[in-house]
């Protein structure tokens, strides 16, 4: 999954005419024979939507209803301009995928149709943790697409010269393992830069933790709460494994290509990072392995940040019965599966966590995902996320020497300007 981050300041600004546009299809476009001559249109990001899922979902929705799918590939890069003008028109696209931490910004300008009745119909046995970046003020305004969580990517030859036979069940265990490949081999144990803010994100979910808090009806900073200190020294003690620079994140270089060259124990990746190591050098293919990420305990996986998308019904649609077909059909089980076992997804539900052992990373990341979470899921986050991030700003003040309550002091300024803006 490849995406920019995508500031969604100004969205209720120019969707102001979106609620007057309003949700009143006419009830024609039912399926089957009542979506003949029509043409539902719907937007993906670029890199979503896996080809035998796409080519599988279109024509089923083409034979139950009868209607033309005309499915418009969009860019992650400036989408946000582009998708609060188009869900502002007379005729919107009536389908769009949204990234799941910026939904609310749309859903509180009026953009998106209310869901709640599909979401009990398709989706009553969804993880609670991936249906909530779809839910805004109680309201269910999009549906969950595909989430993905971060695991750990490790190199199998070099724990085993480490002498390492298993994998580890708590996170003590890691750090001893990390530890043992740090003594017993020429390996760099753990490739962490100081800035990758959305593991951090997850410990902080881990310690359950926010980074933003509601005072006296605005949001501002958190960062001085003891709960984030800790995620923050949990995170400078893996850090202490690593010799990667404190002031870059995990594209900064590519961390998969560092994993690639072999002299890595472990990353801290999205599945999808192996791949890109596979491909920067085929012959590590066979040493790679997967795990989830430990947490304090045996059986309680580390908290991990979700990140994904949604996709959400235009509230200007006139085809608002067509849209959801479309969805119904979209977001089946059985459709849910092509995506885990296509694209390597995380499976939205516990009881299809099966069909992850088709894919190893998939089966790593699974076990977090009841305890796992977002970033702050408020319009005025969107702000914070711009370049240069705070967080990382943060996480770099602590690395190099300074305490999270030092840090927090430095940084929190920053923070509050940016969730003080107008939305």
């Amino acid at each position: 999954m490849k995406r920019g981050l995508i500031a969604a300041t100004g969205v209720a600004a120019m969707l102001v005419s979106v609620a007057a546009c309003g949700a009143s299809g006419d009830g024609s476009d039912v399926a089957g024979s009542g979506g003949k001559g029509k043409t539902l249109t719907v937007w993906f990001m670029s890199g979503s939507n896996p080809p035998e899922w796409t080519k599988k979902v279109q024509a089923e929705f083409e034979k139950k209803t009868g209607a033309k799918l005309k499915v418009e590939i969009q860019q992650w890069n400036g989408i946000q301009q582009k998708l609060t003008t188009a869900l502002s028109e007379q005729n919107p696209p009536d389908v769009v995928e949204i990234g799941n931490t910026q939904t609310a910004a749309y859903a509180k300008a009026g953009a998106l149709a209310d869901l709640g009745d599909l979401k009990k119909e398709i989706g009553a046995d969804w993880s609670e943790s991936i249906n909530m970046a779809a839910i805004v003020d109680d309201q269910q305004v999009a549906l969950p697409w595909y989430v993905g969580n971060r695991v750990v990517i490790y190199n199998k030859k070099i724990w085993a010269d480490a002498g390492i036979k298993d994998t580890p069940k708590t996170r003590d265990e890691f750090f001893s393992d990390l530890d043992a490949i740090s003594k017993k081999t020429e390996a760099e144990p753990l490739y962490l830069p100081g800035q990758n803010w959305y593991f951090f994100d997850g410990l902080t979910i881990g310690q359950g933790a926010q980074l933003v808090k509601n005072e006296g009806g605005k949001w501002v900073s958190n960062l001085a709460d003891s709960k984030v200190a800790k995620a923050a020294q949990i995170y400078k003690k893996y850090q202490s494994f690593s010799k990667a620079p404190k002031d870059k994140d995990e594209a900064t270089p590519q961390q998969a290509d560092i994993f690639a060259k072999g002299k890595t124990g472990a990353i801290i990746a999205m599945g999808y990072e192996a791949g890109t190591a596979i491909k920067a050098n085929p012959q590590i293919q066979d040493q790679i392995g997967y795990f989830t990420i430990p947490g304090e305990t045996p059986g309680k996986p580390e908290g991990v940040f979700l990140g994904g998308s949604n996709l959400a019904v235009a509230g200007g649609s006139k085809k608002q019965e067509l849209a959801k077909e479309f969805l119904r059909i979209a977001l089946s089980k059985d459709n849910d599966g092509q995506m885990v076992k296509e694209a390597g997804w995380t499976p939205k539900t516990p009881s299809s966590a099966s069909l992850a052992k088709e894919s190893p990373a998939a089966a790593a990341a699974a076990p977090a995902v009841a305890g796992g979470g977002t970033t702050p899921l408020i319009p005025e986050w969107a702000a914070v996320e711009n370049a240069p991030n705070p967080i990382k700003s943060y996480l770099t003040a602590v690395l190099n020497g300074k305490s999270p309550d030092g840090a927090a002091k430095q940084i929190e300024g920053e923070i509050n300007k940016r969730l003080s803006q107008k939305q």
